[in-house]
């Protein structure tokens, strides 16, 4: 069985393609292991605004016949005012994942099925999908073209609007807009999720690294997942001979010689040197970390190292 993502109003072309056709298995499988993950982490953990089993008491009531279980009358309480009165105890646990996306210009860049931006809104989908499916909350940042937006935690189905109305961009951003950091977005994520959540920041995380400090203060109250995006034209350059490299985020031009043996295993260095750097600065904070490749299948990954922190924790 498989089904497919489209953002409403988009249609979607060779230059820009979407997420692709999804696996419902995998589908029902990311629900399953995200739910059991955010279970995990946030039961008992937090106050919820809602009223159901847990351990906290809400408050003391007079007992409603057919509607209350006996097992939860309060009996001193009872004795005291001469009618059956229960206990209301606040849920264990409200679920709530917050996604915060990048839209930033350097997205718009693939060379291989599809685009980073593709693989990113199908990764927020895709989590959005999990997150939202039993009545769960979902709220939403995106950042990186100069305008951050952040929609609150909605449940169920409109958290899931929420999503795709935020998704509703036909590219990215001109690089001229003025881009926003994740130092800057995290920042106001930590003060926007007042309640403990899972966070997931969905970025080809480009750009300065003002965002470990920020990242902490998250940590310091929600857990978090890292999904980078990545194209394999950014680890490797091909024997093309004289190209021109545009960086997205500047507009910066440089004139490269691609026919150079030594230029190609330079560039492949650094960009080895700078994802290693990435992955270590998560593994000594404690985040973890997955890449999702524009050439593979990105929803199988995802399920798949998900799937296996669960079985970790």
């Amino acid at each position: 069985m498989s089904t497919t993502l489209r953002l409403p109003g988009r249609i979607e072309t060779p230059a820009a393609p979407g997420p692709g056709p999804l696996s419902g298995n995998l589908l029902r499988a990311l629900e399953l292991t995200v739910g059991r993950r955010m279970e995990s982490l946030l039961a008992g953990d937090h106050r919820s605004s809602l009223l159901g089993r847990g351990t906290e008491l809400a408050q003391v009531r007079p007992y409603r016949p057919g509607e209350d279980d006996v097992r939860q009358i309060d009996w001193n309480v009872t004795a005291r005012m001469f009618e059956p009165h229960v206990r209301v105890q606040l849920a264990e646990r409200l679920l709530v994942t917050w996604v915060v996306l990048d839209v930033s210009p350097s997205m718009g860049f693939g060379t291989a099925e599809r685009r980073k931006t593709d693989v990113a809104e199908g990764a927020a989908l895709a989590l959005a999908y999990a997150a939202t499916r039993r009545g769960n909350r979902l709220g939403v940042i995106t950042f990186g073209d100069g305008d951050l937006r952040a929609l609150p935690p909605r449940q169920g189905r409109a958290g899931m609007l929420a999503l795709l109305l935020a998704l509703r961009r036909e590219e990215p951003a001109d690089a001229d807009v003025g881009s926003t950091s994740l130092g800057q977005v995290l920042a106001r994520t930590a003060r926007l999720a007042r309640q403990r959540a899972l966070v997931a920041i969905v970025s080809d995380f480009r750009g300065p690294r003002d965002w470990r400090r920020p990242l902490l203060d998250v940590l310091g109250r929600h857990d978090v997942l890292a999904i980078e995006v990545r194209d394999p034209r950014e680890q490797e350059l091909p024997r093309m001979g004289e190209l021109w490299l545009v960086d997205p985020e500047t507009g910066r031009q440089l004139r490269v010689d691609t026919s150079s043996a030594r230029l190609r295993e330079r560039f492949a260095s650094a960009a080895a040197t700078e994802r290693a750097d990435l992955a270590h600065t998560f593994a000594a904070l404690g985040v973890p970390h997955v890449m999702l490749s524009t050439s593979s299948d990105w929803l199988r990954l995802l399920a798949d190292f998900l799937r296996l922190r669960r079985k970790r924790r």
